[in-house]
């Protein structure tokens, strides 16, 4: 269910702060969206993924995972950000860290997709700061899609005859297999260099 308020009252505000309810709350061009938290399967899904991704691709490249991490465009904090589950950064971006939020493109954003969410709507967003590439997850059936940057847009990559996708800008190879869960396996590959 969607829901608008033209002006939220500010005990909402004041709760969600208190609660801590606010913490996936993102605002968009100055319109606060106001996310529920994420279940324990999203919650659990995305752990498990920055683990394998922290010691399997950025710690063996000299490169950072982070979860939950404010994503604006420069000179855009406060008043427009994204939070992507998982957020990738290579050495040649670490400078878009601001420790509150990134100030430009990380290398990768990661969104685990539940039911209604603002997933894709996400996107341009995206595209407009110049992110390479995105990962789609679905929650439930873990079936990854890796977006790649296309112009203004992005475009979907293909499988191979395996059903493995290729992340260019990582090397990591993914699918979901037949019991619901998302394969990862790193392939040999030097970090494309900007």
């Amino acid at each position: 269910m969607k829901a608008v308020m033209s002006n939220v009252p500010p005990e909402i505000l004041a709760w969600r702060k208190t609660t801590g309810a606010d913490r996936w709350d993102e605002m968009w061009e100055g319109v606060l969206h106001l996310a529920p938290a994420p279940n324990r399967v999203h919650q659990d899904l995305s752990f498990a993924l920055e683990a394998y991704l922290r010691n399997h691709w950025a710690r063996p490249n000299g490169c950072k995972a982070y979860r939950e991490i404010n994503v604006a465009p420069p000179g855009g904090w406060p008043h427009s950000y994204r939070i992507p589950d998982l957020v990738l950064l290579s050495p040649d971006r670490f400078a878009i860290d601001k420790n509150e939020y990134f100030e430009g493109a990380p290398l990768v954003v990661v969104e685990i997709r539940s039911p209604h969410d603002e997933t894709y709507e996400k996107l341009p967003f995206y595209a407009s700061l110049g992110i390479p590439e995105v990962w789609v997850i679905e929650r439930d059936s873990k079936k990854p899609e890796i977006h790649l940057l296309d112009g203004n847009g992005y475009r979907l990559q293909l499988e191979d005859p395996e059903g493995w996708l290729h992340s260019p800008a990582t090397g990591i190879e993914m699918r979901a297999s037949s019991a619901e869960k998302l394969q990862l396996r790193p392939v040999d590959a030097e970090l494309p260099e900007d």
